[in-house]
């Protein structure tokens, strides 16, 4: 999916676990999306309720990649109890977190 406003970034969706369990999954669609796009990558994380410290793993891979990849990685709807093991993990500091319009007004 292509973003307003941003025409070579691309959105891609994750379900609502990223653990052990969804990885085999998730992280071959993630680098493909980094490897077959320009601009930034997006990452909506809007519907997520699970994530541990493989999806964690998953997300910094992916992160790398894409900074390998001369893009920048963007995590979009991030829900509060994500945004919490982000902090725990200072992820926060090394991925990108999109806030929401309402936090930049």
């Amino acid at each position: 999916m292509r973003v307003p406003g941003n025409p070579e970034a691309q959105v891609v969706s994750v379900g609502n676990r990223l653990d052990v369990g969804t990885v085999a999954y998730v992280r071959p669609r993630l680098h493909e999306a980094v490897d077959s796009g320009e601009g930034d990558l997006i990452v909506d994380l809007s519907g997520l309720e699970m994530i541990d410290a493989t999806g964690l793993g998953v997300l910094v891979g992916t992160h790398r990649r894409a900074v390998g990849a001369e893009r920048r990685l963007i995590l979009r709807g991030v829900p509060p109890r994500v945004m919490r093991v982000l902090a725990v993990t200072r992820l926060n500091r090394v991925l990108t977190v999109e806030l929401p319009m309402a936090a930049v007004a």
